[in-house]
């Protein structure tokens, strides 16, 4: 048995989600990436294929989740989005897009 890079299980996890999360037009992905450097999130129609917002932040800490989550929040309100799909993107869901869910729940995201 080959040994796995955390990237492919990173993936793989992913993968098992996305089988289970599907973004519409009402109720689009509300999609979490996380990089070394920062934050990103995108809100998905996955029926059209489109990607309707998206907000990243300069820092990855739990302070910069949370400026992230209302920013988010605030940009989709900017679409008409009130209602999300939540795709951890395989990532753990521990301080940081806790805080970060927490932050978009609190400035009037539903998901």
């Amino acid at each position: 048995m080959a040994i796995k890079s955390k990237k492919d299980l990173r993936i793989r996890r992913h993968l098992r989600v996305r089988n289970k999360v599907q973004g519409t037009a009402a109720r689009p992905r509300m999609a979490v990436f996380r990089s070394n450097k920062r934050l990103e999130v995108q809100f998905i129609d996955d029926d059209a294929r489109l990607t309707l917002a998206g907000v990243s932040t300069s820092g990855k800490n739990a302070e910069a989740a949370k400026e992230l989550g209302s920013k988010a929040a605030e940009a989709a309100k900017g679409k008409g989005i009130e209602t999300v799909v939540f795709d951890r993107g395989g990532f753990a869901f521990g301080s940081n897009l806790k805080a970060l869910a927490d932050s978009a729940r609190a400035a009037g995201l539903k998901f």
